[in-house]
């Protein structure tokens, strides 16, 4: 199928087109239906007509952005109109929504007359709490804009200029650090002169760049002192007292170039005309001013950077707008100002000198992106930028003056854009502010491992945990310095071979084993060996550490062995027993057990639900618990239904408050309405958040294809019922996720 063939099936299956309005309040009854609309709805309208600010409280004013176009100037197609250029104009929508939660209405205007665009955004006003100009061609969105800036007071943006604007502004900081110059020395070359080049232009201005050693370039070659021919006032901005008249007059010297025109502007004898270490921003698209294989052959020293995905360094706008948008709502800003730009600029910049997530390189085929010359801005979807921009830019408003809604808590406002980015975030960042409150020493025996290491970096930086990393000291150190880490004074290196401590475990763990079949040597072995495992154990085990995590290089019954050997489960219980947190949009979702018991018996479960219960309440969550099999209260009588049942009698009878009932089915035990009517005896209501599962058949299977198939995030294995906390990381776990369980592990050991 060609390229164009599923472009037009993707826009064209199903519902049509990219974007649908959902109602955020529910609108099934009649009582529902008299709230929405009348005589209900009379109430908010009241209230905003004595106070205008009401609307930001009783509509969805706050949170909507008009993406708003004449399709004059549409991404390389030109103008094409304000119909086709409606894809685009939806797709915008599309990523406001998907990076930061924004809600969008496109309009397409059917005119080229300017000051009908502003005239139509003026009466949009009460619509919108910001308008994105989107696709209108130059000069008319110069002039556009200012007008709407002007005269209202909602944020205004157009992001054919300032997006590019801001990201190549980023990119331009870090290059120049990274090639040692300073902004107010260097010449800088424009090739475009259209909305984005004169942006792009009066960034590098605002950034520090002199005026005088900008020059900026259209068809008609150098704009200077004096032209007249295809001129206009915002050209006019940027011409200059030069004798250079052509493009190649202009890269004589140059240190940066911009390229904002067309495939093919930029030659190889250009790029080898520019001063040393020249920087090149090649941004047509699709097909860039010249391609990093054409810069290569003639330039070893450059650094550059494409508006394509598959080249290093890509100025994607994505970057910018969504996070710019979400600041300024946030605030209610009244505009969108210089400050708040280079609030963004300076966000992204630092961003990139950032240890780079797990999951972004694992989206761009598990490559490693370290800052360096093919790394000076973060890529798109870098989840961070979100939780980094929005802040950024909300400080700058309030700090510049144009916010009429400033946030007094940034650290909750931080935890609120966490929020966004799905419930998992929320959890996590739950359990993580629980873990800072007390942090505990967290062994990791695999810690010459990369992912161990970083993720060892996270826990200092976030003050989760001490980390105790085992294995050779030179190797870890060494890989330390490679990985550009700081973790002096923030951790704890030991080395098995050599530690004072070697021969103490090993006799600890002989007298716990002798009459196991372990001798003396086989225990100092062991200790110093086996993953190490053993070694961390008895650390946790003799109270020199709080917590033990590992399994990112070893199988998951060769941590659980040990763990059982030397820390052993809690007195009383017959069995340890394994849980995954399941996150959905709609809620959390406990499942156990998933991970341990093969063919648990009724004790065994009713273990299970009292251990999940408190693990519930450790994250602040009500337990309400469902026994599941295949069988309704009592529908099928057979042994398996039985057991379940038994379970249940069991666990009323040791923890009597808990809300629990069973045996019933999955679908029995997380819709309400299925027990209220039929079951309205069940002491289970409003639907279960902890389901334990009549085996490890169905619980194994159930939370992996909830993971794949039904959109959940699970964070786990989490072992319950251990002396001390103990916790198996998976083989294909990143840092982030090794972080969380490391937080799991702290707030465990708090309540040990």
């Amino acid at each position: 199928m060609s390229k164009k063939q599923d472009a037009l099936d993707y826009h064209s299956t199903g519902r049509k087109g990219k974007i649908e309005v959902i109602p955020s309040k529910p609108c099934l009854t009649q009582r529902d239906l008299s709230l929405a609309y009348s005589p209900g709805v009379a109430e908010p309208c009241l209230e905003i007509e004595k106070n205008p600010e009401d609307a930001y409280k009783y509509t969805a004013k706050g949170n909507l952005v008009a993406v708003l176009s004449n399709g004059t100037a549409v991404l390389g197609l030109g103008d094409i109109g304000a119909l086709a250029g409606k894809p685009v104009m939806e797709g915008k929508g599309v990523l406001f929504k998907r990076f930061a939660d924004i809600d969008v209405f496109d309009i397409e205007v059917d005119t080229k007359n300017a000051d009908e665009i502003i005239k139509v955004c003026q009466l949009l006003e009460p619509t919108f709490g910001g308008i994105n100009l989107e696709d209108i061609k130059a000069p008319e969105c110069f002039y556009i804009e200012e007008k709407l800036k002007e005269t209202m007071n909602i944020p205004v943006f157009h992001d054919d200029q300032h997006g590019t604007a801001i990201i190549s502004g980023a990119a331009l900081i870090n290059a120049l650090e990274l090639v040692g110059k300073k902004i107010e020395d260097i010449k800088i070359v424009v090739n475009g002169a259209g909305a984005s080049g004169i942006a792009c232009a009066q960034m590098a201005v605002e950034l520090g760049a002199k005026k005088e050693n900008i020059i900026l370039c259209d068809t008609k070659g150098v704009i200077f002192k004096g032209r007249s021919a295809g001129m206009n006032e915002y050209k006019e901005r940027f011409a200059v007292e030069t004798e250079d008249r052509t493009l190649e007059d202009a890269f004589r010297n140059a240190d940066v170039a911009y390229g904002l025109s067309s495939k093919g502007a930029f030659t190889p004898e250009m790029i080898r005309d520019m001063a040393p270490n020249p920087i090149i921003f090649a941004m047509a698209n699709p097909d860039p001013e010249i391609t990093p294989e054409e810069v290569a052959a003639v330039r070893a020293d450059a650094i550059m950077a494409t508006g394509r995905s598959d080249y290093p360094n890509q100025v994607n706008n994505v970057l910018g707008f969504p996070f710019i948008f979400r600041g300024a709502l946030d605030v209610r800003a009244t505009t969108i100002n210089e400050t708040m730009k280079k609030a963004c600029v300076f966000a992204l910049a630092e961003l990139a000198k950032e240890d780079c997530p797990d999951s972004v390189c694992r989206a761009y085929g598990n490559k490693k992106f370290a800052f360096g010359r093919e790394y000076i801005i973060p890529k798109p979807f870098d989840p961070r930028a979100l939780l980094r921009v929005a802040p950024a830019v909300a400080k700058a408003a309030m700090e510049s003056g144009v916010a009429r809604q400033p946030i007094a808590d940034m650290e909750k406002y931080m935890e609120h854009l966490e929020t966004l980015q799905g419930k998992a975030k929320e959890t996590l960042r739950l359990i993580i502010n629980k873990a800072k409150t007390d942090p505990k020493r967290v062994v990791l025996p695999e810690g010459e491992n990369e992912k161990i290491l970083r993720a060892a970096q996270v826990m200092i930086e976030e003050g989760i945990a001490y980390p105790i990393l085992l294995g050779n000291r030179q190797e870890i150190r060494k890989k330390i310095e490679e990985l550009n880490l700081d973790l002096n004074g923030g951790v704890t290196i030991i080395d098995p071979d050599d530690s004072p401590d070697t021969e103490r475990y090993s006799q600890a763990l002989f007298e716990q084993r002798q009459r196991k079949g372990i001798t003396l040597t086989e225990a100092r072995r062991m200790i110093r060996r086996r993953g190490r495992t053993y070694f961390g154990c008895e650390m946790v085990r003799c109270g020199d550490a709080d917590a033990l995590l590992s399994g990112i290089d070893a199988h998951y019954p060769d941590i659980i062995r040990p763990a059982l050997e030397v820390i052993g489960k809690q007195e009383g219980l017959s069995s340890v027993h394994g849980l995954y947190l399941m996150v959905f949009k709609r809620g959390i979702f406990l499942l156990a057990d998933t991970t341990v018991c093969i063919e648990p018996t009724a004790e065994e479960l009713a273990e299970t639900a009292i251990l999940a219960a408190e693990k519930a309440r450790l994250l602040d969550l009500d337990p309400r618990i469902a026994m599941l099999s295949f069988s309704n209260f009592g529908s099928v009588n057979h042994p398996q239904a039985l057991k379940v049942k038994r379970a249940v009698e069991i666990v009323k009878q040791r923890a009597p408050e808990l809300m629990i009932d069973g045996e019933m089915q999955a679908d029995t035990a997380v819709v309400p309405d299925i027990l209220e009517s039929h079951y309205p005896f069940a002491t289970l209501k409003g639907g279960a958040n902890i389901l334990i599962f009549p085996d490890l058949n169905s619980g194994n299977i159930s939370y992996k294809l909830l993971t794949r198939l039904g959109g959940a995030d699970a964070i786990g294995p989490i072992l319950m019922g251990m002396k001390k906390p103990v916790h198996v990381l998976q083989r294909g776990d990143d840092v982030m996720d090794i972080v969380n369980m490391a937080a799991i592990a702290v707030v465990d050991a708090q309540s040990n």
